[in-house]
């Protein structure tokens, strides 16, 4: 039995699960979007044939499972409004929101829901997206299958047990999209001063750093193996590599994931606590 599936929220990261979800074959009939901004309801409904409306409280009544992908400042006035309506629907709830601790979501919405937390990430938007998922104790491994196709229309998916996991997940993968357009930004930027035009080191940069993921995911070696297998004794890549371990990239990259967990466990106290 195909599951009714309704996104509260229409932008990015909603467009682009429901979108590989269509992609993937799901029925068209059973997916549901719902936004104040009728231009995005309209954008959707033209793109992708679902069903739309600009009221949530209607977009939940037939859903068996509901996506919650509003701006976290947001989330606790659409639970309230809600309320009522899932409390004698009981859907699967899904939240794409950052932050916002899953107790919290359902304490909002009147309690004793499954709750699903994902932390997805930007690339999604391509169908290359890394997500991590948590899922409270009323989740049966039905609709955790179900969560686990939603999001997988996507990209990877993994779960984890602890809740607090997913601070790890956002300092790794959610946040991680970032730190790769940084080293592309520097990459590009040393071409130019080593005489490239700017085009061509964006694009050998974007090139190599593809090319170098592809090689990771595919190879049973370890990054370690794959980086050494580049490196010849005495050669450029080991001069190159030695700067960077001199300049401490490793302890930089430590520091900064750190930074971002311990603020996503800020977050989760700022919004929880609401």
């Amino acid at each position: 039995m195909t599951r009714h599936i309704t996104f509260i929220g229409a932008g990015n990261m909603a467009s682009a699960i429901l979108g590989g979800m269509v992609d993937s074959g799901y029925s068209r009939e059973a997916i549901t979007a719902s936004s104040p901004d009728e231009s995005q309801l309209a954008a959707l409904h033209e793109r992708f044939g679902i069903q739309t409306t600009t009221s949530n409280v209607d977009a939940v009544k037939q859903a068996d499972v509901v996506v919650l992908a509003v701006k976290p400042q947001l989330m606790k006035d659409v639970c309230t409004e809600l309320h009522g309506t899932v409390q004698d629907t009981r859907p699967l709830i899904v939240s794409v929101a950052a932050g916002i601790p899953a107790d919290a979501l359902e304490r909002w919405l009147g309690g004793d829901l499954p709750v699903v937390r994902c932390m997805p990430n930007t690339p999604s938007l391509v169908g290359s997206g890394a997500c991590g998922l948590f899922a409270n104790p009323r989740v049966d491994a039905d609709q955790r299958d179900l969560a686990t196709t939603l999001l997988g229309a996507v990209g990877l998916v993994e779960w984890v047990d602890e809740e607090s996991l997913l601070e790890a997940i956002t300092a790794i993968s959610g946040s991680g999209p970032a730190y790769f357009f940084l080293v592309f930004e520097a990459l590009e930027a040393a071409g130019v001063k080593l005489g490239l035009p700017a085009d061509s080191a964006r694009r050998l940069a974007l090139q190599t750093a593809a090319g170098a993921a592809r090689m990771a995911q595919q190879s049973d070696q370890s990054p370690e193996r794959l980086k050494r297998n580049v490196m010849s004794p005495g050669g450029t890549t080991e001069r190159a590599v030695h700067c960077l371990e001199d300049a401490h990239l490793r302890q930089a990259f430590l520091e900064a994931t750190d930074a971002c967990a311990q603020r996503a466990r800020e977050m989760a106290e700022e919004f929880g606590n609401r």
